[in-house]
């Protein structure tokens, strides 16, 4: 299944986006990009990788990633929403 991605609000050098992953198992395969991102967890729960280390994300937690770094993460329950921020705004999502 993949990932239903909503643009929520955008402008100066930040993004916000809406990341939707329908079923468990959903993933965001294990990837990297010179934007910060910080991730708040809005329903759902997720596993993110983060230099090969594993966290446990429920609703109201929230995970910064630093520019560079190699991450994933996996859906554990149907439904789960993730909030991004993104900065500098992520381009390759205008597209």
């Amino acid at each position: 299944m993949e990932i239903i991605r909503e643009i929520l609000a955008r402008g100066g050098n930040l993004m916000l986006t809406r990341n939707t992953f329908p079923v468990k198992g959903t993933k965001a395969e294990k990837h990297n990009h010179y934007h910060e991102q910080v991730s708040y967890i809005l329903s759902g729960s997720f596993k993110f990788t983060l230099n090969g280390e594993e966290y446990i994300l429920k609703v109201g937690d929230s995970i910064y990633i630093g520019s560079n770094v190699p991450h994933s993460a996996e859906s554990l329950e149907d439904n789960s929403v993730v909030i991004d921020v993104f900065t500098p705004q992520r381009e390759d999502f205008l597209k």
